[in-house]
């Protein structure tokens, strides 16, 4: 694992089946080298905050439940590192003194809403300069029918006064609101980036882009049963890694561009409007792509419900968001200066967001949905970044011990490009 290039916090989980409802996933921390600072002045602690939605029915019930057809029920709780709705964690600080927060949402499918009672944060930072006692935490959903809240506490250390008044809330479905904050978000261009040079020393925006790659989500369904698409495939796993099927030029595991740059069209009131509920196809879909091409990628959300999607492999420069329908009139809002990398970016319900992406690592890439039903169910298909030179600086070759399983079990030797 080469950890120099993304500081930052990130989480792990197991990625396959619905093994994420099991648990098995926390927090990692990549922090800057010494020698190259961060923006601001050293915290007196950082904490790990893990937030997420909570079943009472086991992984194996809820995977039940989604293969007869049926989505995941709303959730019995939000955990708060682990703890339950009414206080159970709690976090000690010292007045006076500033803090990092590192929080991730590692829950099934909501969009969750973090806030400090009578505390300003910016990003992840807070300084505990109120009267010292306790303060409620919330975290709270959003965007959904019914709200959900857990709550922990902040602990002026020395102190034992209880935290008083009504936890904070926040206004569930403000879609502007959630537009605005994501789009202040940008990028210290002053700033020490993983290596010894500033963070806009990678000029993204000047870049010429050679696609452009349009992905509409919908629903519908596939012999009578719930199933979700992309561009109007529902992807199914195969019974082989697609990788090893790639690696040993195995043929029938994949479908190669078995989705298409753009969604069908309808006729709809905008210019570029998708039908959520078209026809859905249960393909092994592949799309391919060139190594080191610089592609825009926009998500199209016509439904009423967030949209949180995910790219293993790469960070993106996320340039743009609104509600509305996206057309090439839209890239005059790009933000071409100083946009966050990210390697997951939401999509506001009846909104779009477009991200530029440098396709400089070589592989077999699965974009899905952050909405582990609807990655389930099939809002998901891999990214093939080809190259023909098949050079060791590019991408290693596979290991003399690596597991085969599937069509690849008999597979030895090296494979037909001679990696």
């Amino acid at each position: 694992m080469q950890a120099k290039d993304q500081i930052g916090s990130f989480f792990y989980y197991p990625s396959l089946a619905f093994h994420k409802a099991a648990g098995g996933f926390g927090a990692i921390r990549i922090n800057s080298r010494p020698r190259v600072p961060v923006p601001f002045p050293p915290p007196a602690d950082e904490y790990t905050v893990l937030i997420g939605d909570w079943y009472n029915a086991t992984h194996k019930a809820l995977q039940a439940t989604m293969d007869n057809g049926t989505r995941l029920p709303f959730p019995d709780a939000i955990l708060i590192n682990g703890k339950g709705p009414n206080g159970g964690a709690n976090f000690t600080v010292e007045q006076g003194n500033t803090y990092r927060l590192r929080i991730s949402n590692v829950g099934m499918q909501n969009t969750l809403n973090f806030m400090i009672q009578d505390h300003n944060s910016l990003s992840v930072l807070f300084t505990a300069d109120r009267l010292p006692r306790d303060y409620h935490i919330v975290v709270s959903t959003r965007f959904t029918n019914q709200t959900l809240n857990s709550t922990a506490v902040l602990r002026y250390a020395g102190w034992s006064i209880p935290a008083w008044g009504r936890p904070p809330v926040v206004n569930a479905s403000d879609v502007d609101f959630s537009l605005e904050q994501a789009r202040s978000i940008r990028t210290n261009l002053t700033a020490s980036g993983p290596r010894p040079n500033p963070q806009g020393s990678y000029h993204y925006g000047s870049i010429n882009v050679t696609r452009t790659i349009r992905l509409a989500n919908s629903a519908g369904q596939v012999d009578g049963k719930l199933r979700y698409g992309v561009n109007g495939v529902s992807y199914v796993d195969a019974d082989t890694p697609l990788k090893l099927a790639d690696y040993y030029n195995l043929t029938g595991v994949f479908k190669m561009g078995g989705i298409a740059d753009a969604p069908a069209t309808t006729n709809g009131t905008g210019p570029n409007e998708t039908n959520t509920d078209t026809e859905l196809q249960n393909v092994t879909a592949v799309m391919d792509s060139d190594h080191r091409s610089f592609v825009e990628v926009v998500f199209e959300n016509n439904e009423d419900t967030v949209q949180s999607w995910h790219l293993d492999g790469y960070s993106v420069f996320v340039v743009g968001m609104d509600k509305g329908v996206w057309s090439e009139q839209s890239r005059i809002t790009y933000n071409l200066v100083d946009a966050v990398a990210r390697c997951t970016v939401q999509v506001y319900p009846r909104a779009w967001t477009a991200i530029f992406i440098a396709l400089d690592n070589v592989g077999m890439w699965n974009l899905r949905s952050e909405d582990w039903t609807r990655r389930y169910l099939g809002q998901q298909f891999y990214l093939r970044v080809y190259t023909p030179t098949h050079s060791f600086r590019d991408e290693l070759p596979i290991p003399d011990n690596a597991l085969l399983c599937g069509q690849a079990t008999n597979s030895s030797g090296l494979p037909f490009s001679l990696y």
